[in-house]
Parts: structure tokens; sequence; C-alpha cells
């Protein structure tokens, strides 16, 4: 009895290090940079957050940077104000321009850095989010964005590993926001919907005339069946007499 008691605590105890394990690795690949909502639709806008976990036990993070990807630029993008943190918009030149709303734009926001001021880092246990607004989104699959968090200490964490199809996760992930086709648009009807209206208003006319010829052949019926009567009646006085 004691033999099993003893083999089912180190059964219990060899599946909680295997836990344990398992836990510690899963845990920082899971918290990462990342770009909220993940999908979105081409040519639309939308609102998108960067979420930025802090990893560290002993230090905040203190600053981060977003690159936006240079073969997709986005014509129109603008931050929402982070208490405690202030901006920095970087541009570049494009070629060819972006179209915004029929206007051709030449520039195109590069990278968006946030830096915290006074006690506003995101401390151990933390995480903050840094909002955007972008449109048009470009006609592309995906957009990488490149991101680095500098913590207080010096130490700068670069997540900007492009991930693969069919891979596994990289290490150290950048943000992916993945685009999907605009739904078409319901236009005028369809080409063959004038002709099958043609065709019953065909069929109606068919009909209509089938009808005319149907009351001509009763009439004349009718005017044959009148004569027949008519010629009898004559002839009836005149064989009595």
């Amino acid at each position: 009895m004691l033999r099993h008691r003893r083999s089912v605590t180190a059964a219990a105890l060899a599946l909680g290090a295997v836990a344990a394990v398992v836990l510690g690795v899963a845990a920082p690949a899971s918290a990462h940079v990342s770009v909220n909502p993940k999908e979105a639709t081409q040519g639309g806008y939308g609102r998108f957050a960067f979420r930025v976990p802090n990893e560290s036990d002993e230090t905040s993070t203190t600053k981060v940077e977003v690159v936006l990807p240079e073969n997709a630029p986005v014509g129109s993008v603008s931050t929402m104000p982070v208490p405690g943190w202030t901006v920095a918009v970087e541009k570049r030149k494009v070629d060819p321009p972006v179209q915004v709303h029929g206007s051709e734009v030449t520039e195109a926001v590069a990278k968006i850095t946030w830096t915290a001021t006074g006690d506003a880092a995101v401390k151990p246990g933390q995480f903050q989010e840094f909002p955007v607004s972008m449109g048009p989104l470009p006609q592309v699959d995906t957009m990488v964005f490149k991101a680095l968090q500098t913590y207080s200490d010096g130490t700068v964490v670069r997540w900007i590993e492009e991930p693969a199809a069919g891979a596994e996760e990289p290490e150290k992930p950048a943000p992916v926001l993945t685009l999907t086709a605009a739904a078409p648009t319901e236009g005028a009807p369809a080409p063959a919907a004038p002709a099958a209206a043609d065709d019953d208003d065909d069929s109606e006319g068919g009909a209509g005339l089938a009808f005319g010829v149907a009351g001509l052949v009763a009439g004349l019926a009718g005017l044959v069946l009148g004569g027949l009567a008519f010629a009898r009646t004559r002839r009836g006085p005149a064989a009595t007499s």
C-alpha cells in the first residue's frame, strides 16, 4: 500500500514538472507584440492597436517603435494620444504616389515611435496598447510591422521576424495584419434579366393572341349553329303544309 502511494506521488510530481516546463516554454511565445484586430479589408480604413506586453520581471518598457512596411505604403496614418507617452512620426517618399480620395500622396509614414514620460512606462505584468488609424489599406495579402521594444535597462527586443507559410512561429515574430479582398458591391441587374422580362412579355402576348383566336372561332361556330337552326325552322312549316 505504501509503495502504491509513493508511485502515485512520484507520478504526480513528474506530471507537475512536465506541465511547468510546457507552460514555461509557451508563455514567452504567446506574449509578443501584436496588432489588433489581426484582419482587415483591402482599400478600407480601420483603427488598429499595437499591443505591447512587458516580458521582464524587473524592468519596464520605456519605448516602442513600429516600422510600417515599405512594400505596402498607407496614404493616411494618424495616432491616438496615449496618456504619459509622446509620439514621433517619421515619413518617407513613395514612388509611385499613393491614391487617397482622388488625390496623390507622395509621402507615407515610415515609422512611429512612442516614448514614456514620467511614470507611464509599462511595468512588469502589464501591457499597453498604442492605437493608430490607417487607410486606405493597400492591395496586398499581408502587412508586416517590425517592432522594437526598449526596456528601462537599455535592453532592446527586436520583434522583426517574418512568419513563413507552413513553418512554426518565429521566436521574435513581427506583428502581421492579414488583408482580404473587398466583397463586390451590388450594382445594376444582370444583363440576362431584361431578356427574361422580354420573354415573359412575348409569352403573355402569345397567350393573348391564342385567346383572341379561340374567341373568334367560338363566335363563327355560334353563327353557323344559329344559321342551321334558322334553316330548320323554315323547313318545318313548309313540310307540314
